[in-house]
């Protein structure tokens, strides 16, 4: 809504001067006019969204303004004495860009609309969790036609047993004792009598836990539905969808379980559940009655976990209502008997919060390619592709395709399938072009390069079907490289972004040249800098505080490890001597170690210390005078603190605040280089203009 406000108020302004026939010139610059609209266009993009909080008064907003244009015309300067220097033309510049173009242009190369659609189709189906099984018949993306029919009439088959069946587990246990069976595979037979009660039973699931197309079938049907057979790259999947619940992410829950191979486990679990409504805490009858050895111990508490990992009986008790603290009746499952109890339960984020995770998942899987896919057939229609595979020459005669893939298929065998594809680029006599896209037309020697460039191990199939397939492939990167060739020429959007881009390392680049650098560089400058600036800061102003040192504590620290090797009285005997007779902390600390009969490394340890009063916690307020103090550190271990004298303020050296002198010499340099732009430049500010501008 923001966005739409300030969008509305730049349109006032401009059909506001556009109304008055003009469009009023705001900055000179070389000559160059930088105009009222292109001012505030850029201005409204750097207050952004939360503008109107910031600026409430018109005072205000002309201060801001104000500032704007100054910093405006810095910008515009040194980019124009950037250009003039070929920054935009070096190398490490241009390629930091393609690294940074390459990213900023994924967005531009797919439909936008069909990404949202996505989206929010997720986040819709995100709502809610569903247990389904499916009986699957292998059947790989590239089978040869009459396997893939082969695979859905048999398919097809299931799907009408499992219609009449009383028990679709049933069929999918004779399918999979079936598949076992007459698998070439003697190790896979031998285990065709060990196939599950409930084979086929996938749980719990929610999006992006299946295949997109089994999961949109999924989702399309009711609780006790079957689906006819569903086609994704596993091959044929026969769904039946059991049930249907609310989800709100994951959950933590305590329970209790009692084995289905305990012979009393009824009766164990309904004494636990009515020790719970006596009043015994959840955690000791989970640890006195569970079988669950990993979390009994722990109160029968189990980790967070989403829907996909937690048995559908449990998933069901949750979505009946239980509230965080209450605990179920006992219910049954194949695993044996169970209480549960709601520890913790996420809410469902907002649509805006699932984004980033939406898109991160959609980076695989048939999702990931249908945007993209739209993308291309929109470019194809307008960059004018034809493929001349399919287009004829004469619309009179019945003449021959005006190029085939023939020249690529005789090259191609089934070491293809092994990652293994060498030819000679010779062999190919055939030039005519296959497809064209814009400008661009592509042979069938770009082809063979294309397979040879992406091969890789893969599911030996019918090779005139993988030819046609790697076209199709082929044709679609190349139809995705010609629009992303074009996208500043064709989108403006894209272009002034990508100019920002330019303009920020150029910017970054000049800024380190003129200032960043040259003040490290420069050691007369920055020693006669210091010099003429240190000599104007005062003690006690504020904004000068960094430059000085408050009261200092000079202070000879001694730490000893183990008071019963060296008692505190002993060793501040031994200080008081030291004082008295001059010794330093080296002196004492060595007559110190030699009152400890027991030899222990580091028993007695010294060090210098320097604090500084409001920086410091090592002594406290009463401690900050010259003098002997005692801290214990722990149990054993004490710290004996020599205040020597108490510093009084002073300026820090060149060298102990260098960093702070070092960023007002750049600050200097900054502003020294600006005005000798605005000289070299000729900038002109008609600031009669700046003072009209309203919003």
């Amino acid at each position: 809504m923001k966005k739409l406000f300030v969008t509305f108020l730049f349109t006032t302004i401009l059909l506001g001067t556009m109304a008055q026939g003009t469009d009023p010139v705001v900055f000179e610059i070389n000559g160059k006019p930088y105009r009222q609209s292109q001012f505030m266009k850029e201005y409204f993009r750097s207050i952004g969204k939360d503008a109107e909080q910031s600026l409430t008064t018109t005072a205000e907003k002309r201060k801001a303004i104000a500032d704007y244009a100054n910093l405006y015309v810095n910008f515009q300067t040194k980019l124009a004495d950037a250009y003039s220097m070929g920054l935009d033309t070096m190398s490490s510049l241009v390629k930091e860009l393609a690294i940074y173009r390459k990213e900023l242009a994924a967005p531009y190369l797919i439909d936008s609309a069909t990404l949202q659609m996505l989206l929010r189709e997720a986040y819709e189906r995100n709502h809610y969790v569903l247990h389904a099984a499916h009986i699957l018949v292998p059947c790989p993306e590239n089978s040869l036609p009459e396997d893939t029919l082969k695979a859905y009439q048999h398919a097809m088959e299931l799907y009408n047993q499992a219609l009449s069946a009383p028990d679709f587990y049933t069929v999918a246990q004779q399918e999979m004792r079936l598949q076992r069976s007459t698998n070439a595979d003697p190790l896979v037979r031998q285990k065709a009598d060990e196939v599950s009660p409930i084979e086929g039973d996938l749980g719990c699931f929610t999006v992006f836990d299946m295949v997109y197309p089994f999961e949109t079938a999924a989702y399309g049907m009711e609780p006790g539905q079957v689906h006819k057979p569903v086609r994704t790259r596993f091959g044929y999947h026969i769904i039946k969808l059991f049930d249907r619940y609310e989800y709100y992410g994951k959950v933590q829950l305590a329970h209790i379980w009692i084995s289905e191979k305990e012979p009393s486990a009824k009766g164990k679990i309904n004494s636990a559940y009515r020790q719970l409504q006596q009043g015994t805490d959840f955690g000791v009858v989970a640890k006195n009655y569970s079988h669950d050895n990993s979390t009994s111990h722990n109160g029968g508490l189990m980790p967070e976990l989403a829907a996909n990992q937690l048995p559908y009986d449990y998933v069901a008790q949750v979505a009946k209502g239980l509230k965080i603290g209450e605990y179920t009746e006992p219910f049954h499952s194949r695993f044996g008997w169970h209480i549960i109890k709601l520890v913790k339960q996420e809410t469902m984020p907002d649509f805006e919060s699932m984004v980033p995770y939406y898109k991160s998942r959609m980076t695989r899987g048939d999702r990931s390619t249908m945007p993209q896919h739209i993308f291309v057939e929109q470019c194809k229609e307008k960059y004018n592709f034809v493929d001349y595979t399919t287009t004829k020459t004469s619309k009179k005669k019945k003449a021959p395709y005006a190029a085939s893939l023939d020249a690529v298929r005789a090259l191609v065998t089934d070491s293809i399938f092994s990652a293994i594809f060498h030819y000679d680029s010779n062999q190919i006599t055939d030039m005519r072009p296959l497809f064209k896209i814009g400008d661009k037309e592509y042979n069938s020697r770009a082809f063979a390069r294309y397979i040879r460039k992406n091969k890789k191990v893969r599911l030996i199939c019918d090779l005139d079907s993988f030819v046609v397939d790697r076209y199709h492939e082929f044709i679609d990167a190349k139809v995705l490289e010609y629009a992303d060739s074009r996208l500043e020429q064709d989108n403006e959007e894209f272009r002034e972004l990508i100019d920002e881009y330019r303009h920020g390392l150029m910017i970054f680049s000049y800024n380190d040249l003129t200032v960043w650098s040259k003040a490290l560089k420069d050691t007369l400058g920055f020693e006669n800098f210091y010099q003429e600036t240190s000599k104007q800061h005062h003690f006690g102003d504020s904004a000068d505080a960094v430059y000085f040192w408050n009261e200092r504590a000079v202070v000879n620290s001694i730490t000893v490890s183990d008071s019963t090797l060296l008692p505190k009285k002993k060793a501040l005997k031994v200080v008081a001597k030291g004082l008295k007779k001059g010794w330093d902390r080296e002196k004492m600390a060595d007559e110190m170690s030699g009152k400890i009969r027991t030899k222990k490394e580091n028993a007695v340890s010294t060090s210098p210390m320097i604090l500084e009063k409001g920086n410091q916690e090592v002594l406290s307020k009463q401690e900050w005078r010259t003098g002997t103090y005692v801290h214990n550190l722990d149990s054993s271990s004490y710290q004996i603190l020599m205040v020597e004298r108490i510093a009084p303020p002073e300026l820090k050296s060149r060298n102990e605040a260098r960093g702070f002198y070092l960023n007002d010499y750049q600050n200097y340099l900054e502003e020294q280089n600006n005005a000798m732009l605005r000289k070299k430049y000729n900038v002109k500010v008609h600031q009669d203009v700046l003072n009209k501008i309203v919003y």
